[in-house]
């Protein structure tokens, strides 16, 4: 961790004012590198009040995204191997997967303020705006295969849905497979990509990728009418800190239901399509079917034109 985040991280702990003399030795590093730190923090728009004879205090947390900010709320094990965290990137699941093929850990996270290549599923962009989300990757190396992957899309879809609800105090739903609504407007978008062992049939790592409204934003046009934030809906201010930290406890305590598929009953209770009629586009055709069920894999079960099927894969869409 950088001098910069070490001097965040004491001044998080503190109440009180921490002097640079003691912050130096217990950081074991210069007066003037504690400054230099000081100052860099109040540049980026940390509150940090200065006292010659006194020293420095954190007057208020913003809602700036950094290391110590989102480690402070951390529960249990899961401890992120690395943190990345960039003003603007153009795609954080791009530079996930550079770090994964470097080998990054188990747990390595890349967050940006902004992308200016932000991706969705099939290819679409992702609207992600400089201020008002949370842009974000984590590297997983989970010992699954490759039928089992496809259903940490559903298993994160739960994990954000929890924390969403524990912060903004509002029901989420999930429209099958990696799209969260609120009042029926979309707030997040899930991107799961995975590299294949072909020989064990086994999944090297899995890129999954998270971007949520989170601040108040003014969407253009053509997107005004189908999604929304967090503060649009509710007028709170989240801590972005505290729910990328949320995000991973929910993560952390879910991962290990993945074999015995409990998670899929919360996926269930938070379904936005059972029992709706839904558009199934699947490859170049698109028909109409209703949702019936979502089964123990977490593939989705409708009735179409041909009757029953289980699709687990492609893209639905649902008339709110």
């Amino acid at each position: 961790m950088s001098v910069k985040n070490q001097v965040l991280s004491e001044l998080l702990r503190s109440n009180n004012y921490i002097s640079g003399e003691q912050l130096a030795k217990e950081l074991e590093v210069s007066r003037n590198a504690i400054w230099k730190a000081i100052k860099k923090l109040q540049e980026e728009g940390y509150k940090i009040e200065a006292s010659g004879k006194k020293g420095y205090r954190l007057t208020e947390e913003l809602n700036i995204i950094s290391e110590p900010s989102i480690k402070q709320y951390i529960r249990g094990s899961f401890i992120p191997s690395t943190i990345e965290i960039h003003k603007e990137i153009p795609s954080t699941n791009a530079r996930a997967k550079v770090l994964a093929e470097g080998g990054a850990p188990h747990g390595a996270i890349i967050i940006s303020d902004s992308q200016s290549m932000g991706r969705g599923r099939l290819g679409r962009s992702f609207f992600s705006p400089a201020g008002t989300g949370i842009y974000m990757s984590i590297v997983l190396r989970p010992e699954l295969t490759s039928e089992e992957a496809p259903q940490l899309t559903s298993l994160a879809a739960v994990a954000v849905s929890e924390a969403i609800e524990l912060l903004a105090k509002v029901p989420i739903k999930i429209k099958w497979v990696n799209d969260l609504f609120l009042n029926k407007k979309k707030i997040c978008g899930i991107l799961t990509e995975a590299s294949l062992d072909f020989e064990s049939g086994r999944i090297n790592y899995i890129i999954l990728g998270i971007g949520i409204n989170v601040g108040r934003i003014n969407f253009p046009e053509e997107l005004k009418e189908i999604a929304t934030s967090i503060e649009n809906e509710t007028s709170n201010t989240i801590s972005k800190n505290q729910l990328i930290a949320e995000i991973l406890n929910s993560l952390n305590r879910l991962l290990p239901e993945m074999k015995s598929g409990k998670y899929l009953e919360d996926v269930r209770k938070r379904s936005l399509v059972i029992g709706q009629s839904i558009t199934v586009l699947k490859g170049s055709s698109t028909y109409t079917a209703k949702a019936l069920a979502i089964d123990n894999k977490g593939a989705l079960i409708v009735e179409g034109p041909k009757g029953i099927e289980t699709l687990s894969s492609g893209e639905i869409s649902i008339r709110l």
